[in-house]
């Protein structure tokens, strides 16, 4: 029998379910290899389908997206019992990414600016909120319960692997493929667990072909504020990029095209908070040791915590903002 594979998202955006398809010829191996059980975005499975396998029936599952819902987490948790392998696939299931930033506000506050102050709701809708169970003529409807909290993927179930990247690039995804189709058929020993697949052991500025001068600046750009010399570090210039804090294994392709790094393959290795790292890293450039003048030099970031969490406020130290609205937290 052919070993089985899933492939299922949770809170994401479909990115990671293109790339996988972008790997192109290559697909035609793993459909050859693998009896593919679930891939919701591909073809039409039910939960029913894997709700009658038995535990640890399914091979590998590469799981994507973060945990926003009770759909959500009922996903993980029966895939992980039906798995043998769990792998956190992109980065929102590994470190909560761009859904993730919702941690900057509470389930209250989201739904009333979107069903409430928000510009797009006509006048009619506001104030209507999302229920859980909706009595109809022709029975009740459930919805999937909205969190207060975005989590990951290992804050929720037990993860073996991690495939990080927003979404992995295509010749990651290839190359891991090709390493799980080694291992299941000539019996080779798995890797360690834990361990991250398709990156490196450094960081995006080891992998980038720009000069580092080390200048010191006065001020910040957005991308589209200045033409940046082509062959000198972006951060250099003036242009936060996240290389510093991020871990090597995309090729800087980013970089490369005159795009700073956003951070999307998350922390190199012993780094336990991405956006402090980087913290540390402007620190190193900021051309300033009065604390008003470096408040003034860092005003010019826009959305700092944004820009330093993009992808990995979830997973990072703070995992959530703490806010309190008439006493309450």
């Amino acid at each position: 029998m052919k070993p089985k594979l899933a492939l299922y998202w949770a809170s994401s955006c479909g990115g990671c379910e293109i790339a996988v398809v972008d790997i192109e010829l290559k697909i035609l191996e793993v459909a050859d290899f693998f009896d593919i059980v679930l891939w919701p975005c591909i073809m039409d499975f039910k939960y029913k389908d894997i709700e009658v396998m038995e535990d640890g029936e399914i091979t590998l599952c590469l799981f994507n997206g973060a945990i926003r819902t009770s759909e959500n987490e009922y996903l993980a948790k029966l895939l992980r019992a039906k798995s043998k392998l769990m792998v956190a696939f992109g980065s929102c299931a590994q470190e909560g990414c761009i859904p993730g930033l919702a941690n900057f506000y509470d389930k209250k506050s989201i739904f009333e600016f979107v069903y409430k102050d928000s510009q797009s709701v006509d006048e009619q809708s506001k104030g209507i909120y999302p229920v859980e169970k909706t009595q109809m003529p022709e029975g009740e409807i459930e919805m999937p319960e909205f969190w207060n909290t975005v989590k990951t993927l290992d804050q929720v179930v037990d993860v073996d692997y991690y495939v990080p990247g927003c979404p992995p690039q295509s010749f990651q995804i290839a190359a891991v493929i090709d390493a799980v189709v080694d291992i299941l058929k000539n019996g080779k020993p798995l890797p360690p667990k834990g361990t991250v697949l398709g990156a490196g052991e450094q960081t995006v500025c080891e992998e980038c072909p720009r000069e580092r001068t080390e200048k010191k600046i006065k001020r910040f750009y957005r991308p589209q504020e200045i033409i940046p010399d082509p062959n000198i570090c972006l951060l250099d210039q003036g242009i936060v990029c996240l290389g510093p804090a991020t871990r090597s294994g995309c090729d800087a392709l980013c970089v490369r095209a005159g795009s700073p790094c956003r951070g999307c393959y998350g922390s190199p290795p012993n780094v336990i908070d991405q956006g402090a790292k980087m913290v540390s890293a402007l620190s190193s450039v900021i051309d300033s040791t009065d604390p008003e003048e470096v408040r003034r030099i860092i005003a010019t970031i826009p959305d700092p915590l944004g820009t330093f969490y993009r992808f990995s406020l979830a997973s990072s130290i703070i995992r959530r903002v703490q806010i309190k609205k008439n006493g309450e937290q």
